[in-house]
């Protein structure tokens, strides 16, 4: 029986991973879509090196929610020490009661606040005015 449930957690990895990357794709492929379309309207004849406007810093990994691939503004943290988006988790906990990250089982399915984190985001914003 191990062998069948750690069938199942690599095929809720794959799922993860495959829909992450989907998310990525898609993401990528609308911001330079945008990009593409802004430069024919400027009159550019071929698609530039995508780079930050001037003064715009990626923001750091760990602001990054795992599932969503965005800035987290309710940031929680899971039982697996990881910080997520509080929507997205719970709507994975919805369904699993496995680690996005790691494919691990969760020992418990709570979500603590992380204040300091949020707090984090929220100055990093402003002194990045990232809206």
């Amino acid at each position: 029986e191990p062998e069948d449930e750690a069938a199942l957690a690599t095929g809720e990895e794959a799922e993860l991973a495959a829909a992450l990357e989907e998310s990525a794709r898609l993401e990528v492929g609308a911001t330079r879509a945008a990009g593409d379309q802004a430069r024919v309207a400027e009159g550019a004849s071929s698609p530039a090196a995508e780079a930050p406007p001037e003064g715009e810093e990626e923001p750091p990994d760990d602001f990054i929610c795992p599932i969503t691939t965005e800035v987290m503004s309710d940031p929680v943290m899971a039982a697996d020490g990881h910080a997520y988006e509080r929507s997205a988790i719970e709507r994975w906990l919805a369904t699993k009661s496995t680690s996005p990250m790691t494919g691990e089982e969760l020992q418990h399915t709570c979500l603590a606040n992380h204040h300091m984190l949020r707090r984090m985001i929220r100055e990093w914003g402003e002194t990045h005015s990232a809206r």
